[in-house]
């Protein structure tokens, strides 16, 4: 397990399980995941990198596909845990930074497509963890696995130095966003501060992010070749002038 600077891999999860659905459950269009997530299992298991409270897993499990997914945060799988549906999904507490270690995982596969939806492979926050998550991925496809991850596209101009804005405003509470990057180090450390006339509750996050092209370079160090890159989950055909997200589909190529 890696901390830095009091950064845990599970503290984004035990910062955010509390208010993860009704802040995020709208993020992304979860039937066009799912049917294409679905569609590449080709009714074998898949595994979710950061499962969280199911958002995704849940409606894929429901759609028949057999689902494992992995998250460091016991409070983002005791959300998970509580709501319907969840007793399709095997859930298992691990750092996706250390799938090799992580408890009977090996048991559920080999997978026939590895996932990470919205930024959550960013969400390892240095280079080293990323390359030994590629790394446990390729350990746990099957010869004709598929790993898929979401992310957003930096801008051509560079992101700025970071700041101060107002996320939410409401008659009970305010949550403010202060963030800070680090372009030579491409990360992005954050909080959201919930304020409340109790309390302010601090939410910290962290992004290591990578361009699409470094993406690649390190998947294909890995043994992963790039398959397909598309705009979102219907296959929008992807163009690095026009769209901020990438949906990338990488084919399991040969021994790492």
């Amino acid at each position: 397990m890696i901390e830095r600077d009091g950064y845990l891999p599970s503290s984004y999860g035990e910062s955010f399980a509390d208010v993860y659905d009704d802040w995020y459950a709208d993020v992304s269009d979860v039937d066009a995941t799912v049917a294409m997530l679905a569609a590449i299992a080709d009714g074998r298991p898949v595994l979710e990198l950061g499962i969280g409270t199911g958002r995704l897993a849940i409606p894929l499990a429901a759609d028949g596909t057999t689902v494992v997914g992995v998250d460091a945060s016991p409070a983002m799988l005791d959300v998970l845990g509580n709501k319907p549906g969840a007793a399709a999904i095997i859930a298992i507490e691990a750092d996706m930074a250390s799938l090799g270690r992580a408890p009977g995982l090996a048991d559920h596969g080999p997978f026939s497509a590895v996932f990470a939806a919205f930024n959550t492979f960013f969400n390892l926050p240095t280079g080293d963890e990323q390359s030994a998550c590629l790394q446990g991925c390729h350990s746990l496809l099957a010869d004709d696995g598929r790993l898929v991850i979401e992310g957003f596209v930096p801008p051509a101009g560079g992101l700025t130095d970071g700041g101060i804005s107002v996320r939410d405003v409401t008659a009970a509470a305010a949550v403010l966003t202060v963030s800070k990057h680090d372009a030579n180090d491409q990360l992005i450390r954050g909080h959201h501060i919930e304020m409340r006339s109790g309390g302010n509750t601090m939410r910290p996050w962290i992004i290591h992010y990578r361009t699409p092209e470094q993406l690649d370079a390190s998947a294909v160090a890995t043994g992963f070749a790039l398959e397909h890159r598309w705009a979102d989950w219907h296959r929008t055909p992807f163009d690095p002038a026009v769209h901020d997200v990438h949906v990338t589909v990488y084919r399991k190529n040969s021994p790492a």
